[in-house]
């Protein structure tokens, strides 16, 4: 068959197949368009899924009349300026639109009509292509002073085999939504309304530019709790800068569907960022859950290649490690400043779980002999027995020694400065530096079923899960003691060869100091092949075979040994497990308050090693509710 040089409108159906995948790439284009034209008010709409009409209009600068047959050529861009040579750098690329493909594509495939009105001129003119043939320029009336409307109407009419593709209506709305989502997140300042099938599903007023008005918008748009429980990331490093907000461990989702980056504005996909995000979280969530963040880095985009898809989904950055990097340390310095904070959501869901009961309950278990039996055993007060008066392993005695401890069986009377009665001698009798009650998690008060430690802070209650909370701790101390010395490794009576893929052993030979640190050693041992002489002890007897490909699989699509960091860390949390407070243990009161004094000091208390609440808080208003008190 002899090579044919293909038709312009074939060339534009086979870009748009590349750009205009579906109705909400469509809405993209068209949307980076309004913002690169200065758009501050951008409205949405979408009809039957966005197959039957589409149209964005924004109040940007417009385009003039005599440009206007241009904007629908293909490859004819006002975003890129030849210098005198007549170079196009595309290397410094500062719009989100760049390629000069998108009106031309969607033009070859559907109805597509341009009405727009430059700031320089009193008269709107309208420009309309269907299915590739162009119609002239013709005056239009225009709502604005200035801006465009671009309007597409059916859809892939002209490529009715891509039609069969597309999902169903809802469906493709949902991806439109989620698409303006994402826009709307990186241009805070920028005002967004969308209306699906004529009913507005969308109204986003303008923000004030910055942290505040970022987070606002994210409040609207993933909810007030991803607001309550996210935490500042503001960092950079060698002129890069990343800024966003990320969740706390506690606040963690199923999927990874809210985890959101966006590059100089732009929303992009990225498996880089993607294994960074693992890799920060990876001491607080168990696999199966995923952190919410939405991060924002800013880069010269001569750092940076846009111009690897043709729908600039993804990027290509000049120095990976720089960029991970970044990430994986701001993200651990927010966790780290976070402390013991767990996330709000937690009390939401414990206060949730309450029912009010107005009548006397009945039944076996709320019968006077049944309750006599019990004799209260899941209840344990400030008096304890002897055999469990010792301090808990690994707790700060000294902070054991500076609570107040109770001499009675019974709960503690309130104090005057709560009821006005006659303040409460056994608390003035052992005067401690600091009221109890001014500690973020408060004073002990009791423990339920020999595993809830119930504390008292000033404005509420705290309930502990002591087995969690001290695996943590114990989890934490041993982190600590591996960061300042070497793992100990075991050498293996016969060195491994373990084959790969040429590639692959290159990428983990060549991470070969990296993986001594945590107790691997591994040298070249070929082109295919890596040769493993020494592994970490704490594992035991493993599958040398299997773990190299894991860590050959996480270098190649996340750029980090994370399957080896996470095996060391499972160890670390089986043997935190094992040396932890045990469920059904019953403690004294100075054991439960040094357990809530060392929780307090050290970072990351707030979960345990698999991402779930080691405490609860519930507010003092909170328990009024539950009682009709508020």
């Amino acid at each position: 068959m002899p090579i044919r040089r293909l038709s312009p409108e074939t060339v534009n159906r086979i870009a748009a197949g590349e750009v205009v995948e579906r109705p909400a790439s469509a809405i993209k284009e068209l949307v980076e368009n309004a913002l690169d034209a200065g758009g501050r008010n951008i409205e949405i709409q979408a009809d039957g899924g966005g197959l039957s009409r589409i149209l964005i209009a924004d109040d940007g600068k417009g385009i003039p009349r005599e440009e206007l047959p241009l904007a629908i050529e293909r490859h004819a861009t006002s975003k890129l300026e030849p210098d005198d040579a007549g170079d196009v750098d595309l290397l410094r690329i500062h719009t989100l639109g760049f390629r000069g493909e998108a009106l031309p594509s969607i033009g070859s495939v559907a109805r597509l009509s341009i009405t727009t009105r430059s700031r320089d001129e009193t008269d709107a003119w309208a420009i309309t292509v269907e299915g590739g043939e162009t119609r002239p320029l013709a005056p239009a009336p225009f709502p604005g002073p200035h801006g465009a409307r671009v309007e597409v109407r059916d859809l892939f009419y002209a490529t009715p085999a891509r039609l069969k593709f597309m999902k169903s209506e809802r469906a493709e709305a949902m991806a439109i939504s989620e698409e303006i989502k994402r826009q709307a997140m990186a241009h805070e300042a920028v005002a967004f309304t969308l209306s699906l099938d004529g009913k507005t599903t969308l109204r986003l007023p303008a923000e004030h530019p910055g942290d505040e008005g970022r987070l606002k918008r994210l409040s609207v748009l993933l909810g007030r709790d991803f607001e309550a429980n996210a935490l500042l990331i503001d960092q950079e490093r060698d002129g890069v800068r990343l800024s966003g907000y990320a969740g706390l461990p506690t606040y963690s989702r199923g999927n990874a569907a809210h985890q959101y980056l966006f590059v100089n504005g732009r929303p992009v996909k990225d498996r880089l960022v993607q294994g960074a995000l693992r890799g920060a979280y990876a001491d607080f969530l168990a696999r199966d859950r995923h952190p919410a963040a939405v991060l924002f880095l800013d880069i010269d985009p001569l750092y940076v290649d846009v111009n690897v898809h043709p729908a600039k989904a993804e990027v290509r950055f000049r120095d990976p490690a720089l960029v991970r990097g970044l990430i994986v340390g701001a993200l651990r310095h927010a966790l780290h400043a976070a402390g013991h904070r767990a996330s709000t959501t937690v009390a939401a869901d414990a206060l949730s779980g309450f029912q009010p009961h107005t009548g006397v309950a009945s039944g076996p278990a709320y019968s006077p002999s049944a309750r006599s039996a019990q004799g209260f055993s899941g209840w344990t007060g400030w008096s304890q027995p002897a055999a469990a008066a010792q301090v808990l392993p690994g707790l700060n005695e000294r902070s054991a020694r500076l609570e107040p401890s109770w001499d009675g069986p019974s709960w503690p009377q309130p104090s005057a400065e709560h009821d006005g009665s006659t303040h409460d001698s056994r608390l003035t009798a052992h005067p401690s530096p600091q009221d109890p009650l001014d500690y973020p998690l408060g004073a002990a008060r009791g423990q339920l079923h020999a595993n809830y430690i119930v504390a008292q802070t000033r404005d509420g209650l705290v309930i502990v899960d002591q087995h969690a909370a001290h695996e943590r701790l114990v989890y934490e101390r041993m982190k600590a003691q591996m960061a300042e010395g070497a793992v100990t490794r075991q050498a293996l009576l016969t060195p491994e060869v373990v084959d790969l893929d040429p590639a692959e052993a290159e990428r983990v030979a060549s991470r070969a100091e990296e993986l001594a640190e945590m107790g691997l050693i591994v040298e070249a041992f070929g082109a295919g092949a890596v040769l493993v002489r020494e592994t970490p002890a704490m594992l035991g007897d493993t599958d040398v075979q299997g773990l190299i490909r894991d860590i050959a699989d996480d270098l190649s699509e996340h750029g980090q040994a994370l399957s080896l960091k996470e095996r060391l860390a499972a160890i670390c949390g089986t043997m935190a497990c094992h040396g932890s407070v045990r469920s059904g243990r019953v403690l004294s009161a100075p054991e439960m308050n040094a357990l809530l004094r060392q929780m307090e000091a050290t970072p990351h208390s707030g979960q345990c090693n698999h991402g779930r609440p080691t405490y609860v808080e519930l507010k003092l208003h909170d328990l009024e509710k539950l009682f009709g008190r508020r």
